[in-house]
């Protein structure tokens, strides 16, 4: 527009000049000694015009030279800046593909030939969050020092150089080397919702849970924190904050419970510990409307717990309340067994053992057994109750059930003459055999099978077992072993001294007495097998 109306003004005034110069004719005369210069006026104003535009052009082509090293600066920076967004693009676009290393080398590079010191700093950044995906926590942490200097006295670049190392201190678990960092962005009152969240992952990882419910609640009220993110820190750090002024052993734990909201009292680790404090303080049915406000809410297994855990006088409106309960949740494990104890702490014994079985036919619980266990004690039924103790312990430890003995017996070292007994002597002469009758086969057939003994829960079940095949399966014959030409006599040259007989030792089986002759040179055990005379003592 500005170009048109220029235009336009350019040739009104040649036209109205023409006009003029045409009606009004003249001379002008140029008196310049010894010359006398005589023009017409139109040919005057044509000159005038010309030198006008000569003149204009001149001063524009020498401003255009004279200007050339300007130009050519700006040039070189324009390329210089084009060749920066380039790495700058080509190492985010590396970063966020996960091409750690690759971007890194651009970045760096980058770093290097840049002069504009937010660049630098902008890519000493960048290389060190590559370098931190890399593991080189060194070279990061020489690149996030490099992005400090030449940030100085930028507040801005500052702020975002301990925002981004706090970042990835807390990545690699340095919560205190993080909580130092952010620690002057909030003196400085710095109240960015990602730093905010960074402090609040810097002081949940080290338990400051009065820092961390305030910053939670906080977070929560601007809509910068999930709901149920923000439930369970407030619920973790309430509880920690409700079970630490309990333990002081003041009443500062009610000034906690007081701070807490209503939506905040019934949360589950909140409730359970508010529970506990007023259970503690002497209030069991403060306590009883705590958890009957959460359960509802949040049902959980600790709170049913702790809800079943009561005095005697407190058990029929827990009951009644714990029974409108299972109506909304009748197959519920852990309210089941919850009832049961209401009702042991009750006495309510055929009640409690209905509850315990119906939990056990849902769940294979240990504390349901030992509750089981329990009960059939004080009822005087000592089988039960050591049944269902130890199915608690298989419940607890996992024990293996096994179906069958796979070891092979020990060995029958009996019938070895070379073998030394307890006794201290050799058997040298081999037993004089007295073989029993073997069973026919229609004693195997007859015999029944017997099912697989559980060793964990019976384990006298390995030495029944093995008793039982003993009696099943016959002896073989004892055969004598090959006899050395060298008597071990040979190698003494005195009799074997006596043993005395307060050194004799108390045999661990019964001899049965001799009935003949024959039988008197060798004894029976009480299995049947034949012993050497030379394996007696006395």
């Amino acid at each position: 527009m500005r170009t048109w109306f220029w235009t336009l003004l350019l040739l009104i005034v040649a036209v109205a000049l023409a006009v003029v110069l045409r009606s009004h004719t003249g001379n002008v005369i140029f008196l310049v000694s010894p010359w006398r210069i005589e023009l017409s006026l139109t040919l005057f104003v044509l000159l005038v015009v010309g030198f006008f535009i000569a003149l204009y052009v001149g001063l524009r082509l020498l401003a255009w030279l004279l200007a050339i090293p300007d130009r050519m600066r700006v040039w070189r920076g324009q390329r210089a800046q084009a060749r920066d967004h380039v790495l700058l693009e080509r190492g985010w676009t590396e970063l966020l593909e996960g091409r750690f290393s690759h971007a890194e080398k651009n970045l760096t590079k980058l770093l290097g030939q840049t002069r504009v010191e937010s660049r630098r700093v902008l890519a000493a950044l960048s290389a060190a969050r590559a370098a931190h995906g890399l593991g080189e926590f060194a070279r990061r942490d020489q690149l996030l020092e490099s992005a400090r200097e030449h940030a100085s006295g930028n507040t801005g670049l500052q702020e975002a150089i301990a925002t981004v190392a706090a970042d990835q201190l807390l990545d690699q678990g340095r919560a205190q080397d993080a909580l130092a960092v952010l620690t002057p962005l909030q003196d400085g009152g710095a109240r960015h919702l990602h730093t905010m969240r960074l402090l609040l992952r810097a002081e949940a990882a080290l338990n400051h849970h009065d820092r961390v419910f305030t910053l939670a609640r906080g977070l929560v009220r601007r809509n910068a924190l999930s709901k149920t993110e923000a439930e369970g820190l407030i619920d973790r750090s309430g509880a920690a904050r409700l079970r630490a002024a309990a333990a002081s052993g003041t009443e500062a734990w009610r000034s906690v419970w007081k701070d807490l909201k209503n939506e905040e009292r019934v949360l589950p680790e909140i409730a359970l510990a508010g529970a506990t404090a007023f259970e503690a303080a002497g209030e069991p049915a403060e306590a009883a409307r705590i958890l009957e406000a959460a359960v509802p809410l949040h049902f959980t297994s600790s709170l049913v717990d702790a809800y079943a855990r009561c005095e005697s006088d407190q058990v029929p409106r827990r009951l009644a309340k714990a029974e409108a309960w299972l109506q909304k949740r009748p197959t519920n494990a852990d309210l089941l067994s919850a009832l049961g104890m209401l009702c042991l702490n009750g006495q309510l014994w055929g009640q409690a053992e209905r509850y315990l079985q119906r939990s056990l036919a849902l769940r294979n619980d240990a504390r349901t057994h030992a509750l089981l266990g329990s009960l059939y004690d004080r009822l005087d039924r000592p089988a039960d109750a050591v049944r269902h103790w130890r199915l608690a312990t298989v419940a607890t430890m996992a024990l293996p059930v096994l179906a069958g003995d796979p070891a092979l017996p020990a060995a029958d070292t009996d019938a070895d003459p070379l073998h030394l007994d307890a006794e201290g002597e050799y058997s040298a002469y081999p037993p004089e055999a007295t073989v029993a009758a073997a069973p026919t086969a229609s004693q195997f057939e007859d015999a029944p099978l017997s099912a697989p003994a559980d060793y964990v829960l019976d384990p006298d079940a390995r030495v029944l077992e093995r008793e039982a095949s003993n009696a099943l399966e016959p002896d073989p014959p004892a055969v004598a072993p090959a006899r050395s030409n060298i008597d071990i006599e040979d190698y003494f040259d005195s009799a074997p001294i006596p043993v005395p007989e307060y050194d004799v030792s108390e045999p661990t089986y019964v001899t049965p007495p001799s009935t003949s002759p024959d039988q008197g040179k060798s004894d029976k055990r009480d299995d049947g097998k034949s012993l050497p005379l030379s394996d007696k003592q006395g």
